[in-house]
């Protein structure tokens, strides 16, 4: 059996990375759509854009690293949005909806800042310092998605959802 490296495994990690945010990328509209509170629909759109640049980017770094960019099935992304449809459907209509819904949500973000920081360590290790650069800007913006979706979560989103139906 072949040795595997360092190098393979950062391949198969950005590889599944780009099928998550791939993923992200479809999932977020029909959140946005569900949200009821506007900064919730806001931050949703938000993610959205930035999830754009942020596939931009790994398309870049898969060019670094001289393969071409694709995604292999992530089990952990298909089972955090899953869990996050269950949440629209069981919840809809209801004051605790969002608070799901940005529950949802930033698991999405802690799954993605594990794999960005961990892809930024090996590019390092690597040296693929592009690609660092690269790494570390998008986790940097996974880094305050999240600060900002606990933010609107303790300011709004979770004492909403404290309210008893009529």
């Amino acid at each position: 059996m072949a040795t595997k490296t360092l190098d393979d495994l950062f391949h198969e990690t950005l590889k599944d990375i780009y099928y998550a945010e791939r993923k992200i990328l479809k999932a977020l509209p029909k959140m946005a759509r569900a949200a009821q509170d506007e900064k919730l629909k806001d931050a949703f759109q938000q993610h959205k854009d930035e999830t754009e640049g942020q596939i931009e980017r790994l398309q870049q770094v898969f060019e670094l690293i001289g393969k071409r960019p694709r995604g292999k099935t992530c089990a952990a992304i298909e089972g955090i949005l899953e869990e996050g449809e269950e949440i629209m459907e069981e919840f809809k209509g209801s004051p605790a909806l969002d608070a799901g819904l940005l529950a949802a949500a930033q698991a999405v973000e802690h799954y993605e800042i594990s794999r960005y920081g961990t892809l930024k360590a090996w590019a390092q290790q690597l040296g693929y310092t592009e690609a660092v650069t690269l790494l570390s800007e998008t986790l940097s913006e996974e880094s305050k998605t999240d600060a900002s979706l606990s933010k609107l979560a303790q300011s709004a989103v979770n004492s909403a959802g404290q309210k008893k139906a009529a």
